[in-house]
């Protein structure tokens, strides 16, 4: 059950209390995680077999984000709160698939795939907000995230020619993966407590070490 706390907060010169919604259970979040990755696990057949050999569409750079971007920003921004790279990692793949969801017509063989994706991922991002008090989500962000979350909500057409990338959808969508299982490791843990999922080389050795197969 949720519960909540009283909050102080000064509105025209009046304290008023309100009440702030404290973190539900942990098993919440997991299970909408857990549903997503099921859905996750199918990309390859509906991110690469469907699509023609070599295809591309058109991302913003940073919207290409792997293991090494969340460790250098790790490097970067010193005690980065594990709160901000996760608002960031909804931000980031909120547009990636819209962007895939673009390229698809009404008939793709893979477009309601991806809308299911999308419903699963808005699904979690709904847990997460619920799971922390609103003010969190209105404290001022690190200068070096801060940056990279505005260029991601910049208009399109304001954006430089220099900011796109042309990427795979199944690679945006692998990246989508592994940075969760990264950033949600509780969640994924399951007996192999000791996989550092966070691990830019263990993904380098190959598939064979990612959480789930993919069909």
């Amino acid at each position: 059950m949720v519960q909540t706390s009283a909050s102080v907060c000064l509105l025209g010169g009046l304290f008023l209390i309100a009440p702030v919604l404290m973190a539900p259970t942990p098993a919440r979040m997991c299970t909408a995680l857990k549903t997503l990755n099921e859905t996750l696990s199918h990309r390859r057949r509906y991110m690469k077999h469907n699509f023609p050999i070599n295809y591309t569409i058109r991302v913003h750079h940073n919207e290409i984000f792997k293991l090494s971007n969340i460790s250098k920003m790790r490097l970067k921004v010193e005690d980065l709160d594990e709160l901000v790279l996760q608002r960031l990692w909804f931000q980031v793949n909120q547009g990636v698939l819209k962007k895939i969801i673009r390229v698809m017509p009404e008939r793709h063989p893979s477009r309601l795939h991806t809308a299911q994706l999308e419903s699963r991922f808005r699904d979690a991002e709904g847990v997460f907000v619920q799971s922390h008090p609103a003010e969190l989500f209105q404290q001022e962000l690190p200068e070096t995230i801060q940056d990279i979350w505005d260029r991601l909500t910049e208009e399109p057409d304001r954006v430089p020619e220099s900011s796109w990338r042309f990427a795979s959808p199944k690679s945006l969508l692998d990246n989508f993966c592994h940075t969760m299982y990264c950033l949600f490791s509780e969640c994924f843990a399951g007996t192999d407590a000791q996989r550092d999922y966070c691990s830019v080389s263990r993904r380098r050795k190959g598939g064979k070490k990612d959480l789930q197969p993919e069909s």
